[in-house]
């Protein structure tokens, strides 16, 4: 059954956010004044899907972990990318506390970088007295919903949510793993995500950007007779994924989305839970690498890693004006443009390899100037430690 016309609207004031294309970057000095930033056509003129964008992840990485063990004998240890970004947790490379990581951030930045807190779930509280502690926190801040509530430890998406209310925080605390911390951030009302991937070797005076890669969040636009499940299971690329998208929004599978409306179907910008990814390497300028080695050495010891920017206009990601980095990854960080539905999967594994190269020789370069990698032992503790914690975590949205 359908449902009448203000509950339809209510939910897409919820899933919907501004989803007008960006225009070319007007800024003197871009290399590229013809590039747009549109949302991309997925039904004519490329793949909709690549045939390796889903595999599992114990089938794509298997060639990536021979030539890891390989990079690890050339370059004297299997640990050093825990040293990649030297005062990182873990270097950011697997099981990261998000938290350790802002501690390297100075408040200087916090007009680029987001804030975060966090708040650990503890076996001996109440459901409701963690609920209060962190309703607590957030009062401190004066944040105010909607905000974004996502695992301190966390992976490829897992565990984002978009809380409204007291009521959604104290269902996410809930579903939440005991002993686990959950971080919060502002929801910040740009419309577009990039990823850009930065990377320095030690001894250089300049940073390059490695990989940019444009994020489009996943939706439907209804036709006021097709379901929201059939709208999913009907698209050319989305039908092909459905098992991504049906589960999270199983409570509306027979919603029936009015003519023209847009629902989001996928927010966390994350490939694995939905989001799609296209190649926006082309788009890179020499006034943004610029930019962004100079915000990347405000942060110390940093190398190696992707930063998830919210932004206006492409001309932000060169000002660095009206934007926001919503997450840093270190050493674990992957070049995301791969998975563009054009990528061939020989290029995918020639990016990774350079990628996995350069994290093994920025590491060794850093035991060199006297820091010490982590050992095997606890860290593969950090890594098993992750995985369990990631079967925990709320449903993403």
């Amino acid at each position: 059954m359908g449902r009448d016309a203000a509950e339809v609207k209510e939910i897409k004031m919820a899933q919907t956010q501004k989803t007008t294309p960006l225009e070319p970057s007007q800024n003197e000095g871009s290399n590229n004044d013809s590039a747009q930033y549109a949302v991309p056509d997925l039904v004519t003129g490329e793949p909709h899907l690549s045939y390796f964008e889903f595999w599992p992840a114990s089938v794509f990485y298997f060639p990536m972990k021979i030539y890891g063990f390989y990079l690890s004998l050339r370059y004297g240890g299997l640990t050093l990318p825990t040293i990649t970004n030297p005062l990182f947790d873990v270097g950011g490379f697997h099981g990261e506390s998000k938290a350790e990581i802002h501690t390297q951030i100075s408040e200087d930045l916090y007009d680029k970088i987001a804030d975060t807190l966090d708040l650990e779930k503890k076996s001996d509280e109440t459901i409701e007295e963690t609920l209060t502690r962190g309703m607590a926190i957030l009062e401190n801040k004066k944040w105010l919903y909607p905000m974004i509530v996502k695992p301190d430890i966390g992976m490829r998406g897992m565990g984002v949510q978009q809380i409204h209310s007291d009521e959604d925080l104290f269902n996410y605390i809930k579903d939440f793993p005991v002993g686990a911390k959950m971080i919060f951030q502002q929801l910040f009302d740009y419309p577009h995500e990039v990823g850009l991937f930065y990377i320095r070797e030690p001894h250089e005076e300049k940073g390059r950007i490695f990989s940019l890669t444009m994020k489009y969040f996943s939706h439907v636009i209804g036709d006021g007779k097709t379901t929201l499940k059939q709208l999913i299971e009907q698209h050319p690329r989305y039908g092909k994924i459905a098992h991504v998208y049906l589960p999270r929004h199983k409570d509306n599978w027979d919603l029936v989305i009015e003519k023209d409306t847009l629902y989001r179907i996928a927010f966390a910008g994350s490939h694995s839970r939905g989001t799609i990814f296209k190649n926006g390497n082309h788009l890179i300028t020499p006034k943004m690498e610029e930019a962004w080695d100079t915000l990347s050495k405000q942060i110390p010891e940093f190398y190696f890693g992707r930063f998830d920017v919210r932004f206006n206009d492409l001309s932000d990601l060169e000002t660095l004006e009206n934007m926001k980095v919503v997450e840093i990854n270190g050493a674990g960080a992957e070049a995301t443009h791969i998975w563009d539905s054009k990528t061939k999967i020989l290029d995918a594994y020639k990016t990774l390899m350079k990628q996995y190269k350069l994290m093994y020789k920025i590491g060794a370069a850093n035991k060199k100037r006297g820091f010490t990698p982590m050992k095997l032992k606890p860290l593969l503790a950090r890594m098993k430690n992750a995985e369990d914690l990631a079967d925990k975590y709320p449903h993403t949205h």
